[in-house]
């Protein structure tokens, strides 16, 4: 059990932390940090302050008040996280990010830019815009994550199918550690030499540093962009078409799937033209030459045809594409048409499993008794299911979590991993074991001590916790109701 700290230790701290950033900069009322318990997930705590920095010193001066006072720092970027990563779930200093949203430089020769991380995703690509460059990344957040997010929890997004995870656009980071030093990381994507330090901040949740600085790689837009609809009877058949289009040599540069109980809702929302009465439909997005895409776009319509497409549609206009993508990432919000609430989990599996997979998610679901809308990454065989529930049935958040963590169990007995992009955060930490060794979570461990050793950075996030014998780690927990349903909105 985590001890708050005494109100005389919290008050000095409070005081130290308004004389380096200010009165405006610190946050210590209950109802302003309020908002902070929490992201877009279920688990919920609160912290004890909050601190809104302006700039990477002011960074340094609270993560230094933070170390003398032994408080856990939490990095927090939009919230929009999933996975608990940015829930203050041992209290402590929240150190939110949402002021450091400028973009430092474009540099359009080199393709890069230099941003701080609280420069929204979807902004950086319109900066860009006037330069023919875009940030390749796009999570459905993207209209409000932040870079320093995407960098926490490697986001993916639709296009990470041709274009990689944030990692793959990642060139350097600058981080502030546990102790206040800043540590400038540079990738070995740029050719230098020694450790890839860069390689191992994308994606640590915050467990070694705060990054403050990121310089991230651009890409040109391409020259022709072609956007297909297919609709299918089943989710098998679009399954096997999503085979058959990677097989074929095709790397489309989005291959997203949608099930029957999704497509009704966005359609009702965004009446943005996917068939209500199908089983299922693949959003395919090709890019690259006009040459390319002529050669490229009879072939997908062959194989989605051979695999049952009983239609596939073109997006004439860029109108029609933009309504396309904008009921995909609207997805979820739709589902309050079906639910009040919903929990979006996220697993990968192989694409050949598929088909097999998805009947096991829909199987789980309802022996539970949840409806399951499904709505992912089928290029790359990353799942999203949606567990839909009325939080005010009693008892209805305990079945949640237990249906969740039994597909998750169910993807990784085949062959699967626990996350694809949302990351490991607190949601998933104590299954880290079903996928990696004690051996394995070992080495993790003291990797992580090696640039904090006290573990103050985003405590208990990740990593599972050690048993008392020091040489083991914790397995899974029964699954426990993170919040009471009175708190809920």
């Amino acid at each position: 059990m985590v001890v708050a700290p005494p109100a005389s230790v919290l008050a000095e701290l409070a005081r130290q932390l308004v004389r380096a950033l200010g009165p405006d900069a610190v946050l210590q009322a209950p109802e302003d940090v309020l908002v902070y318990e929490y992201d877009y997930g279920l688990d919920r705590h609160p912290p004890e302050l909050v601190v809104l920095p302006r700039g990477r010193d002011e960074v340094v001066a609270a993560v230094t008040i933070a170390a003398r006072f032994g408080m856990p720092i939490i990095p927090r970027g939009a919230g929009t996280g999933i996975s608990g990563g940015a829930v203050p779930i041992q209290g402590g200093l929240v150190i939110a990010l949402s002021r450091m949203n400028r973009i430092l430089e474009i540099d359009a020769d080199n393709l890069t830019a230099l941003v701080e991380p609280g420069v929204v995703n979807l902004e950086l690509s319109k900066a860009a815009e006037p330069y023919g460059l875009y940030f390749a990344p796009d999570p459905s957040s993207q209209k409000a994550s932040t870079i320093g997010g995407n960098i926490a929890n490697n986001a993916g997004g639709p296009h990470c199918l041709a274009y990689g995870v944030t990692a793959n656009h990642v060139l350097g980071v600058e981080v502030v550690l546990a102790d206040g030093t800043v540590l400038w990381c540079e990738s070995s994507a740029r050719e230098r030499p020694g450790y890839d330090l860069s390689g191992l901040v994308v994606g640590a949740e915050g467990t070694v540093g705060v990054v403050t600085r990121a310089l991230v790689r651009l890409l040109r837009k391409p020259e022709a962009v072609q956007t297909f609809l297919a609709i299918f009877n089943s989710v098998d058949d679009a399954s096997a078409a999503t085979s058959g289009i990677i097989a074929a040599g095709i790397i489309p540069a989005a291959l997203e799937m949608m099930d029957q109980l999704t497509m009704r809702s966005v359609e009702a929302a965004f009446h943005a033209g996917y068939p209500a009465d199908a089983g299922a439909v693949l959003l395919i997005e090709l890019e690259g030459l006009a040459e390319e895409l002529e050669a490229l776009a009879p072939q997908v319509e062959a194989i989605c045809a051979a695999n049952g497409a009983r239609e596939l549609r073109v997006a004439r206009t860029e109108h029609e594409r933009a309504l396309l993508w904008a009921g995909r990432k609207g997805a979820a919000s739709a589902m309050g048409r079906v639910a009040p609430n919903y929990y979006l989990h996220d697993a990968v599996v192989a694409r050949s499993k598929l088909p097999r997979v998805m009947r096991r998610v829909l199987e789980i679901g309802a022996k539970y008794s949840l409806p399951v809308a499904n709505v992912f990454h089928a290029g790359d065989g990353n799942l999203h299911p949606m567990l839909l529930f009325d939080v005010k049935e009693p008892g209805v958040l305990e079945r949640v979590l237990r249906c969740g963590r039994e597909m998750l169990r169910m993807c990784v007995e085949e062959g699967g991993a626990i996350s694809g992009e949302h990351g490991i955060g607190v949601e998933k930490r104590d299954f880290m074991s079903w996928y990696f060794s004690d051996a394995d979570l070992g080495v993790q461990a003291r990797v992580r001590r090696a640039f904090d050793p006290q573990e103050r950075m985003n405590p208990a996030k990740v990593i599972p916790m050690p048993t008392s014998c020091g040489d083991t780690f914790a397995r899974p927990r029964a699954a426990v109701v993170p919040t009471s349903a009175d708190l809920w909105v």
